[in-house]
C-alpha cells in the first residue's frame, strides 16, 4: 500500500521540535523555582534577617501568583498568539530572578518572588498550548512525554540543585545563585523563543475582549482558596479557614458569569470542557495526585535536614532516585499512552503507592543505616510510577480539547495542580508538625504518620482513575483505549 502519511517539510519539522525544546527549558526553569528555594531558606534567614512570615511568603508567594495567572495567560496566548506571551513571560521571569538575587531586604525579596511567580504563570500554559498546536497523534504523546519528564524532574531535583549552588557559593551568598542561575538561561530562551515560537495562533487571531470580569472573579476565588493554605502557620486561629468556603462561593459566581458571558463572546474559560470526561476526570486526578506527591518532598526534606541534621546537598541527593525514575518513564509514557490509555495512569499510581509503602516499611522503628540509602530503591520505584502518571494523564486530559482553547484548558489544569499542591502540603504538613509535638519530637514517627496521609491522598487519585477505566470499559467493552480511537 502507498504511504498515506502527510509529507512534512524537514526544516519545518526540525523547527517544531526546536520550539518545543525552548519551551521545555523555560518550563523547567519556572517549575524548578517552586522547590529549589526550600533548601535556601536557612541562608536567606541569616543573610537578610528575615522573620518566619517573610520566609513563608518567599516560598508560598511564588506558588500563589503562579496559580493566579495561569488561566488568563493561557487565554491570552490562545487569542493573541503564544510567542508574545511566552517571550514576555520569560523576559519578566529573567528580570525578577535577577532582582531576587540582588535583594537587600526581606520585603525586596518577597516582592521579587511575587512577580517571579506571576511570570512563571504566563510561561507555562503557552508550552502546553504549543504542543497542542504543533503536534498530532503519536507525536503529541512524545511531546507531552518530554513535558512530563520536565515537570517530574524539575519538581524533584530542585533541592539537589539548590544544595549544590549553596555549597558552591557559600552560606553567605550561595542562596543568591539559586536565583542568578536563571538569568543566562532566560536570556537565551527569550532570543530563541522570539525566533522559533509561532507568532500567531491557529486560524485568525481572536480580537474579542479577554473577559476582565472573569479574570477578576477567578483571581479572587483562587486567592481566597490559596491564602489560608500558604499562610497556615503564620495566621493563628481557625478564622482563616473561613476564606475557603468564601473562595468556593466566588468560584461558583465565576462559573455563572462564564456561562452568561459565553453567549456573546469567547469566555476566559469554556466550562463546556468539563463535559469531556477525559478533561474533567483527568483534571481531578491531577489535582489529587499533586496534593499527595509534592507534599512528600516537603516533609522528607524537613525530616532529613531538621530531624537527622543532614545538609541541603544530602537532602537533595536523597530525592534524586525519584527524579531519575520519573524522567525515565515520563518519556516512555508519552510514547505509549495512545496504546494503553487511562490504564497506564492506573498502573503508575499503583507503582507510586507500592514504592511509598515500602518507604514506610524500611523506616519503621529505628532504621539501621543511612536513610537516603534505605529509601533509594523505594523512591526509585515511586518515581518510575510517577512518570507514568503525570505525562499520560496530561496527554489524555488535553486530548479532546480544541486547539483554540488549548492554552486556557492547560492553564486551568495547572491551576488545579497548584491548588492541590498547596492543599496537600498544608494538610500533610499540619499532621507532620502535630505528630512531632505529640510524640516528643520523634522525627521518624512524625514523618511516617504524615507519609501515610500522603499515601491515602494518592490512593484517592487511583480510585478516580479506576472509575474512568471502568466507565470506558462499560461504554466500549471490546474496543481500543479512547486515546487511540
Amino acid at each position: 500500500m502507498p504511504d498515506r502519511r502527510p509529507v512534512v517539510n524537514p526544516a519545518d519539522d526540525r523547527r517544531r521540535w526546536q520550539a518545543l525544546g525552548v519551551g521545555l527549558v523555560a518550563a523547567f526553569m519556572t517549575l524548578l523555582d517552586v522547590s529549589i528555594v526550600n533548601v535556601a531558606v536557612p541562608s536567606i534567614e541569616r543573610a537578610l534577617h528575615a522573620g518566619p512570615s517573610d520566609l513563608q511568603w518567599v516560598l508560598s508567594g511564588y506558588a500563589l501568583t503562579f496559580g493566579l495567572i495561569l488561566v488568563p495567560a493561557g487565554r491570552f496566548g490562545d487569542a493573541r498568539g503564544r510567542r508574545n506571551a511566552f517571550v514576555l513571560g520569560v523576559a519578566l521571569f529573567t528580570v525578577t530572578s535577577a532582582l531576587a538575587g540582588l535583594a537587600q531586604s526581606p520585603t525586596w525579596l518577597v516582592a521579587a518572588r511575587l512577580l517571579q511567580g506571576a511570570a512563571a504563570g504566563v510561561v507555562n500554559p503557552q508550552v502546553a498550548g504549543l504542543i497542542q498546536q504543533l503536534f498530532r497523534g503519536a507525536e503529541r504523546g512524545r511531546a507531552f512525554g518530554l513535558l512530563g519528564a520536565t515537570i517530574g524532574v524539575s519538581t524533584a531535583v530542585g533541592p539537589l540543585l539548590g544544595g549544590l549552588l549553596i555549597q558552591l557559593g557559600g552560606e553567605a551568598h550561595g542562596w543568591r545563585w539559586v536565583f542568578f542561575v536563571n538569568v543566562p538561561v532566560g536570556i537565551v530562551a527569550v532570543l530563541l523563543g522570539w525566533r522559533l515560537v509561532p507568532a500567531r495562533p491557529t486560524g485568525q487571531p481572536d480580537r474579542h475582549k479577554l473577559d476582565p470580569v472573569g479574570v477578576l472573579l477567578l483571581g479572587v476565588g483562587v486567592t481566597l482558596l490559596l491564602l489560608p493554605l500558604v499562610q497556615r502557620q503564620q495566621w493563628p486561629g481557625p478564622w482563616k479557614w473561613a476564606l475557603i468556603p468564601a473562595g468556593l462561593v466566588v468560584l461558583a459566581g465565576f462559573g455563572l458569569w462564564e456561562r452568561r458571558y459565553a453567549r456573546h463572546q469567547p469566555p476566559l474559560f469554556d466550562l463546556r470542557l468539563f463535559r469531556l470526561r477525559s478533561y474533567s476526570l483527568g483534571a481531578l486526578i491531577g489535582l489529587i495526585y499533586f496534593g499527595g506527591f509534592t507534599a512528600i518532598f516537603f516533609i522528607f526534606t524537613l525530616y532529613l535536614q531538621n530531624g537527622l541534621g543532614s545538609s541541603a546537598l544530602v537532602a537533595g541527593l536523597a530525592i534524586t532516585p525519584f527524579a531519575l525514575g520519573s524522567a525515565l518513564t515520563a518519556t516512555l509514557g508519552g510514547r505509549v499512552v495512545n496504546r494503553f490509555g487511562r490504564p497506564l495512569v492506573g498502573i503508575g499510581l499503583l507503582m507510586v503507592l507500592v514504592g511509598l509503602c515500602a518507604v514506610d516499611l524500611v523506616l519503621r522503628g529505628s532504621p539501621h543505616g543511612s536513610v537516603p540509602l534505605l529509601t533509594a530503591v523505594p523512591l526509585l520505584l515511586a518515581g518510575l510510577g510517577s512518570g507514568l502518571v503525570i505525562t499520560p494523564n496530561q496527554t489524555l486530559t488535553l486530548s479532546e480539547v480544541p486547539v483554540p482553547q488549548a492554552g486556557s484548558a492547560a492553564g486551568m489544569l495547572q491551576t488545579g495542580q497548584r491548588i492541590g499542591s498547596a492543599a496537600g502540603i498544608a494538610g500533610v504538613g499540619a499532621l507532620f508538625f502535630s505528630s512531632l509535638a505529640s510524640n516528643g519530637g520523634q522525627w521518624s514517627a512524625a514523618f511516617r504518620h504524615s507519609l501515610v496521609l500522603a499515601i491515602g491522598i494518592i490512593a484517592l487519585a487511583l480510585i478516580a482513575a479506576a472509575v474512568d477505566i471502568a466507565l470506558n470499559h462499560r461504554r466500549h467493552p471490546s474496543s481500543a483505549p479512547p486515546a487511540r480511537r
